[in-house]
């Protein structure tokens, strides 16, 4: 029972902290505000060029807009411990470590599916795209499956927010980075064979793929390969974040910088 506590009024607490939620209107501009706008930016810049069009765009930055809760929001929840100088009182209670990150990361992955099925919303309805209605349903799910795994590669760069103290940078850098090799505005096929290679490894680059392929109705069968990928990657980065956090906690304890600002 403790540690489902810890799991669930641990990470609650945890993401509260992140947004100071006794003014919401930090929390609403950050999350709310940023998808809508570049949606709008590459979707008139598609339409300028004349290639892709409205659906691709809108999905395609919808999804890696989800990435920002994913990634700064684990980041800064550790550096957020180190700068109120409580890091050490976390490392070192005996709360088992997995349920206490692990909860950490359950509100910031339903906030990046939020984040990312308000641009999908509001794209449609200002560029009036068109997306059937039979595919709603199906769309919901792949973008949580497409959160959750930028909820993982978050959890790697807060393990190494531990001996790294630039948070912000690193995750301004991993933001361009998907945002460059996931197929966001350009399909991943038509990226360079390296840049394609790094994308297929990347989280929400089968996930943006499947969820413009349901938009254009595919069915479940037809897209399940590209989800079932795209948890397996998702997983994979969650595995990778805990044992880092595991190995670079004993490097910062070694080096005696674990609060080190």
């Amino acid at each position: 029972m403790t540690s489902v506590r810890i799991f669930f009024v641990g990470g609650l607490m945890s993401f509260r902290a992140l947004f100071n939620w006794m003014n919401p209107w930090i929390f609403v501009p950050t999350t709310l505000l940023g998808p809508i706008t570049q949606i709008l930016l590459f979707a008139y810049v598609g339409r300028a060029a004349g290639v892709g069009d409205d659906e691709f765009f809108i999905i395609g930055n919808a999804l890696n807009y989800a990435a920002i809760p994913g990634m700064f929001a684990m980041t800064f929840t550790i550096g957020g411990e180190r700068r109120a100088q409580t890091l050490g009182l976390v490392l070192t209670s005996p709360a088992r470590r997995v349920p206490l990150f692990l909860g950490r990361a359950m509100p910031v992955i339903l906030n990046g599916w939020g984040t990312a099925m308000i641009g999908i919303v509001s794209g449609v309805w200002v560029l009036d795209a068109d997306i059937p209605a039979s595919s709603w349903p199906l769309i919901v799910l792949v973008v949580a499956v497409g959160s959750l795994a930028t909820a993982g590669i978050g959890l790697v760069m807060g393990a190494i927010n531990l001996v790294w103290r630039d948070g912000a940078t690193l995750g301004n850098v991993v933001f361009l980075v998907l945002l460059i090799f996931t197929g966001t505005n350009v399909s991943v096929d038509d990226l360079p064979g390296w840049m394609e290679a790094v994308g297929r490894c990347l989280p929400l680059t089968h996930a943006i793929e499947a969820t413009r392929a349901v938009a254009d109705g595919a069915t479940w069968s037809a897209v399940s390969g590209l989800v079932a990928t795209e948890l397996l990657i998702g997983a994979a980065y969650v595995v990778l974040g805990l044992l880092a956090l595991r190995w670079l906690e004993h490097l910062s304890r070694t080096h005696a910088t674990l609060e080190q600002i």
